[in-house]
This record gives structure tokens, C-alpha cells and sequence, in this order.
């Protein structure tokens, strides 16, 4: 009789617990919310993405559970089910140690001829950058474009930009200027694709393939999330897009009945 109480009394306990979700919010050092962070229950193999403020819910089945967090760049960390049982977790990842590279002293061998080329191969000029501590330039080294008041307002002036007015007239400026706008597009595509994982996307129902057309449509549709991209904030990126999910989801659906 007391064994069949006490296996009643596991089986509810079980039962009861294996209806548990765990929640809370996980940071940086500084207390900056992480978002796309991977949450993962290691014993269910349950696996679920912190959103854009940091916060996370999974489920659990057993006080014994190991909840594991794991982010490029930062230390994995992981906690036990039962430390995270009536109460809202804070969790904080630690940034990895950046390995720094190996600096290669060059050996003189005795031989002038060998020695000095080796000493040749040296790049002073970063030497000297770095010794005076010279200014780096700011953006990518590009030509401008030729522009319309560039080009007329020298000419009215009696000075003739013979190259700026054949960059107008061919068109050459215009297939400059839009191909800057194509390489910034797909770096910003590229720098959100590099830090947010396809599963962030895939579970809200955008297809694999079309991740990067939804980024795309993102920017287009919520104009400030490439802002924010900009200024290297994914959690403000990624918080603008997600408002942009049930509308491309619903054009996509749209497209498809059209075919």
C-alpha cells in the first residue's frame, strides 16, 4: 500500500513538473539584451531563441534538465531546471577571449643577402601608422559619383570636367550609384545573416532560401532596422523586423496562390 502511494505520489510530482516552463532574460556583461541567443533543454533536446529584448520560456520535464545558452562570440553557460523553478532567471554571458595573433620575430641567419630581404618584407609604413598613430580613413575608399552640380556649376565657371560630364551623359554614374546602394544592401544582409541564425527566421515561417529576400524587405518595409544595423545594434534591428513577419508571410502566401 505505501509503495503504491509513493509511486502515485512520484507519478503526480512527475507529472507536475513536467509542466514546468522556465523563463527569463539573458544579457551581456553591461546588462545589454542578447537576442537570437540559442536556448536549448539538453535532455529534450528542446531547442527555442531569446527574442529581441533577451527573454526566453522553455519547457521542462525534469528538475535534472540542463538548460544550455550558447551565442557566437560568448562563453556557453548552463543551469540546471530546478534553479530556475517559480522565479524569472537573469542570465548573463560572459564575451569569449579573441585569440590574439602570433607576432613572428624575423631571425637573422648570418647571410647579408637572405637577411636583407627578409628585413625588406617588413611593411614599415604600419610601422610608422602605427608609431605616430595616423588617422584611418572613415567609410570605404570609393569614387564619388559625378553629380549633376558637380559637373555644370564648374562649366558655368569657365572649368570643364570633361570626365564628369561623360560619367553623366554615358550613365556611368548612375550604374555607380547603384551599385554602392547593391554592395551596402548585401553587406547589411550579410552582417545580420552572420549573427542571426536561419532558425531565428525559419521558426516564424520564412522559408530558408528567402531569409536574405526577407531581410531585404525588412529594410525596405522598416526603414530604421537598417539604421539600426548601422550603428551595430542587432537587438534594435531584429526587434523592427519582427513587426514585418505576418506581412511578408502573407505576400509570400499571396505570391504562391497567384502561381
Amino acid at each position: 500500500m505505501k509503495f503504491r502511494l509513493s509511486f502515485i505520489l512520484l507519478f503526480i510530482c512527475m507529472f507536475f513538473f513536467s509542466q514546468q516552463i522556465i523563463s527569463g532574460k539573458i544579457t551581456d556583461e553591461d546588462g545589454i539584451a542578447l537576442p537570437v541567443v540559442t536556448v536549448i533543454n539538453m535532455a529534450t533536446d528542446l531547442k527555442i531563441y531569446t527574442a529581441a529584448d533577451g527573454s526566453f520560456s522553455i519547457e521542462v520535464s525534469s528538475p535534472d534538465d540542463e538548460i544550455r545558452f550558447v551565442r557566437n562570440g560568448f562563453e556557453r553557460s548552463s543551469i540546471k531546471a530546478s534553479y530556475g523553478i517559480n522565479k524569472i532567471l537573469d542570465i548573463r554571458l560572459t564575451r569569449a577571449a579573441r585569440e590574439i595573433e602570433e607576432v613572428q620575430v624575423a631571425k637573422l641567419t648570418g647571410d647579408l643577402n637572405k637577411d636583407s630581404k627578409a628585413v625588406a618584407k617588413i611593411d614599415r609604413s604600419k610601422i610608422v601608422e602605427d608609431a605616430v598613430g595616423l588617422p584611418q580613413p572613415v567609410g570605404k575608399m570609393r569614387e564619388t559619383p559625378a553629380n549633376v552640380k558637380q559637373v555644370l556649376i564648374p562649366i558655368l565657371l569657365g572649368n570643364l570636367n570633361v570626365q564628369g560630364l561623360y560619367d553623366l551623359v554615358s550613365g556611368d554614374a548612375r550604374r555607380m550609384k547603384r551599385k554602392y546602394r547593391y554592395d551596402d544592401l548585401q553587406e547589411d544582409i550579410a552582417w545580420i545573416r552572420a549573427r542571426a541564425e536561419d532558425e531565428y527566421f525559419t521558426k516564424e515561417g520564412i522559408p530558408a532560401e528567402r531569409i536574405s529576400e526577407f531581410i531585404e524587405f525588412a529594410f525596405v518595409n522598416r526603414a530604421q532596422s537598417r539604421t539600426f544595423v548601422r550603428t551595430k545594434n542587432l537587438t534594435g534591428a531584429l526587434s523592427r523586423m519582427e513587426d514585418v513577419f505576418p506581412v511578408f508571410l502573407t505576400r509570400l502566401k499571396e505570391s504562391r496562390t497567384e502561381k
